[in-house]
């Protein structure tokens, strides 16, 4: 019997460079339309539903399907199919540039993020499989800190392409800069990553499955959909849906574990401590993520009437105060354990209140300068969460699991941000209407509603083990 690839080969720098790039570019690709859909749609008169499709397709179709890629890493290997999944990137982001219509943009979107879905899980599933002791750590924390700063980049980059205009390209801009990185990346990992597989892989739990796409697409589609077509019946019916196709879910895969096979999401791995108490944190903290992000790009454009080298600048502050944080944090970690994210959620909380007291004093005469402290101070925060949270979740999942643990944890991550955008989205774009002043007290809302959110975080922090491995 083959032994576990870490004892075999461990994965050296220039093999973390490449699966972090690989984990920064689907999520870079997640936020990087935001700057870019007033744009999108004057060029195809795509019209608010389909706007909302360019995001929620791609949302959708990652969430729904990456446990089903860790779970093929498992089987198949992690280097081949991050290498597949990178050429799949880079082929879907050129579809994606070169759409003629608003409707193949959709399509070509929903296929990024299956794309996106197929190399993601990879990423940690590999670091868990061919690192040990502080290099895991260290790489845990690098592969948060990407995770968080890929996210405030994407909006940034994505103003400075949409108005650089290169070559006449416009929006296209943004999904043709990825194909010659994604192809770099799988280049790279067939030459410095280590192949690594479950060395007791399962089987394809097609039912598993099918019942977790029917409960993502019910609680999703309906939430990011719903509002722009105005709520017909079958918005209300999926969500209706949702809670029986997730009993479904979760008695199907209970039984499947009880017979001796293995589901697609183990009951038995989400008792391990450190996965159950780091999901409960994670769900509410990239919920008020996602939407943070989501409304603040409307607000600064569609309310502050900035543009989108404007727009995007204004956030610079929060990526230069995340990086810096996700650089001290695996520090801070080992010499003070959980307290470090407990610290960093009071730290966002003060930076989303100094943030509403700048929106509702200011506005609607504000300009980037005028934000800076409150989002250095919250992207502070969020990277002295967020890159830890991972290495809590992750802490004892064994090695022969890393593919579903990575799965879990990515899925919670981007249904978590994707539900944000849907529900503090939504909320925001029902309150915000023409005039200036509504539109404030709409982005306050949802900054106070954040806010609660991180509360959660820091009291949910304060259960953890003091010590995090």
């Amino acid at each position: 019997m083959a032994r576990p690839a870490a004892e075999e080969q461990q994965l050296g720098a220039l093999g973390l460079v490449t699966v972090l790039l690989g984990a920064f570019l689907p999520m870079l690709d997640f936020f990087i339309v935001n700057v870019a859909l007033p744009t999108i749609d004057r060029d195809l008169a795509a019209g608010p539903a389909v706007l909302e499709m360019v995001v929620a397709g791609y949302g959708i179709a990652y969430a729904v399907l990456l446990v089903l890629g860790g779970r093929l890493g498992d089987t198949f290997g992690r280097r081949r199919l991050f290498a597949a999944g990178a050429v799949a990137f880079a082929v879907t982001s050129l579809a994606c540039g070169l759409a003629p219509t608003a409707g193949t943009l959709v399509a070509a979107r929903v296929a990024q993020g299956a794309a996106a879905a197929l190399m993601l899980p990879q990423v940690l599933a590999t670091i868990q499989a061919t690192t040990t002791g502080h290099r895991r750590a260290r790489a845990l924390g690098r592969y948060g800190a990407v995770g968080g700063i890929s996210v405030v980049i994407g909006q940034v980059l994505g103003g400075v392409l949409v108005s650089a205009d290169l070559f006449g390209t416009g929006w296209r801009a943004i999904f043709l800069v990825n194909v010659p990185v994604a192809l770099a990346a799988a280049v790279l990992a067939l030459r410095a990553v280590p192949e690594s597989r479950s060395p007791h892989p399962a089987r394809v739990d097609a039912a598993g499955t099918v019942l977790l796409a029917v409960s993502l697409l019910t609680l999703l589609v309906p939430l990011m959909e719903g509002r722009a077509v105005g709520w017909p019946l079958w918005s209300w019916l999926m969500l209706g849906a949702f809670p029986f196709a997730a009993a479904a879910f979760v008695v199907v895969e209970r039984r499947a574990e009880r017979a001796g096979q293995v589901p697609l999401v183990p009951p038995s791995l989400l008792a391990v401590p450190g996965m159950r108490r780091g999901l409960a944190m994670g769900l509410p903290f990239f919920t008020g993520f996602g939407g943070f992000m989501f409304v603040v790009a409307v607000a600064l454009q569609q309310g502050l009437r900035l543009g989108p080298v404007a727009a995007g600048l204004a956030l610079v502050p929060m990526a230069v105060g995340f990086f810096a944080a996700s650089l001290t944090g695996p520090r801070l970690v080992s010499r003070y354990g959980s307290r470090t994210l407990t610290v960093g959620a009071l730290l966002q909380a003060v930076g989303l209140v100094v943030l509403v007291i700048t929106f509702l004093r200011g506005w609607p005469g504000l300009g980037p300068l005028d934000l800076l402290p409150g989002t250095a101070l919250a992207g502070a925060g969020q990277g002295l969460v967020m890159t830890p949270l991972f290495r809590v979740v992750l802490a004892d999942v064994p090695v022969e699991r890393a593919g579903v643990g990575s799965g879990v944890l990515v899925t919670t991550q981007q249904s978590g941000l994707a539900l944000g955008v849907a529900t503090l989205g939504t909320l925001f774009l029902s309150l915000a209407p023409a005039g200036a002043l509504g539109m404030r007290n709409a982005v306050a809302l949802v900054l106070v509603l954040q806010l609660a959110a991180t509360g959660v975080v820091a009291l949910l922090s304060t259960r953890l083990p003091r010590t995090v491995r």
